[in-house]
């Protein structure tokens, strides 16, 4: 777990939905994506309660577990179902009618606990999330299936020795299906759509397969999308993307000084591949491969290669000594 923290422990969430033993203790675990989208465990906990000062405790321990190093972003559980309702509006000002729509249909009058929510929309609200990296995820809920595997495993008699035991094996399992994972997607690549495409060439041998498809549907969503209007001033070029079928439009910029492009979608700074109005511009633009800058490592197929052997190293020297 420490050497996948290391490698991909950038957006991780942390969920407390599991009542274990007969005590009904809560377990929290630490969960991420791996470069194959696949959901890692970085870490467990076994608390007493979810009082603040369990918390503080668990994420101290944390910190000190993992050399310090904090994740970029973190999803925590507060009610999934009215944040993914809510999660789904692009814009601010839609957003904020439709909450107050929704206090005004439900005549909700104790609005304490949904004024602390409002409060914090920033961390869970999508059209306020544009500025945080999260890899696409939404919400706790990818730990839905692991929450069934635990079910199968962790019985509400076992000691706390026999509990991670139990826990270790459910662990194991997964750790196996990854490694299958990755042995596939290293002995095969994905058909191209576009044979004649550089840029999918160059990528199709950079990505893992999931991650390729992803960019490939992007680059194949560019083909339905128009330049509306340009506006080409000496230093940033601007971009005014429109599909035929589909209201709004989204804003490509380029920089010409540093060579550099960001969208009003966001998507290469939320999710970290390009999205589709970046490559429609690309196309307009005769750029036939992807710039280095806007391949992330930790999506790539080397994502593990340098940092696995340092943490393997540092912890061969913590075992000599």
């Amino acid at each position: 777990m420490v050497i996948d923290y290391a490698n991909f422990g950038d957006v991780v969430t942390f969920d407390t939905t599991y009542g274990t033993n007969k005590e009904l203790r809560p377990l929290g675990v630490f969960t991420g994506f791996n470069h194959h989208r696949g959901l890692m465990v970085l870490g467990a906990a076994l608390l007493y309660d979810e009082t603040a000062g369990s918390f503080k405790w668990l994420f101290e321990s944390f910190l000190v577990a993992y050399a310090s190093k904090r994740p970029k972003t973190i999803f925590t559980d507060q009610d999934p179902t009215m944040a993914k309702a809510l999660s789904e509006f692009n814009d601010e000002i839609e957003f904020e009618k439709t909450w107050e729509d929704m206090i005004d249909t439900y005549a909700i009058h104790d609005r304490s606990w949904l004024d602390t929510i409002y409060k914090l929309k920033g961390k869970w609200a999508k059209c306020y999330m544009k500025n945080e990296f999260t890899l696409g995820i939404r919400s706790t809920q990818l730990n839905e299936n692991l929450n069934e595997d635990l079910k199968d495993y962790l019985k509400s008699d076992l000691d706390v020795a026999e509990f991670f035991e139990h826990f270790d094996w459910v662990i194991e399992q997964k750790r196996e299906r990854k490694l299958q994972a990755e042995f596939n997607a290293r002995k095969k690549f994905p058909q191209l759509g576009l044979k004649n495409s550089p840029l999918l060439k160059q990528v199709v041998q950079v990505y893992t397969p999931v991650i390729f498809q992803m960019l490939h549907d992007q680059y194949d969503l560019a083909s339905a999308a128009r330049i509306k209007n340009r506006q080409e001033d000496l230093l940033v070029h601007t971009y005014t993307i429109e599909f035929m079928h589909k209201p709004g439009e989204f804003i490509v910029s380029y920089d010409t000084a540093d060579k550099t492009f960001s969208c009003s979608c966001r998507k290469f700074e939320i999710v970290g591949i390009l999205c589709c109005h970046v490559s429609k511009v690309f196309d307009f633009l005769d750029i036939k491969t992807n710039p280095d800058m806007y391949i992330l490592k930790r999506w790539t197929r080397e994502a593990k290669s340098s940092v696995s052997w340092t943490i393997r190293e540092q912890m061969w020297k913590k075992m000599s000594t």
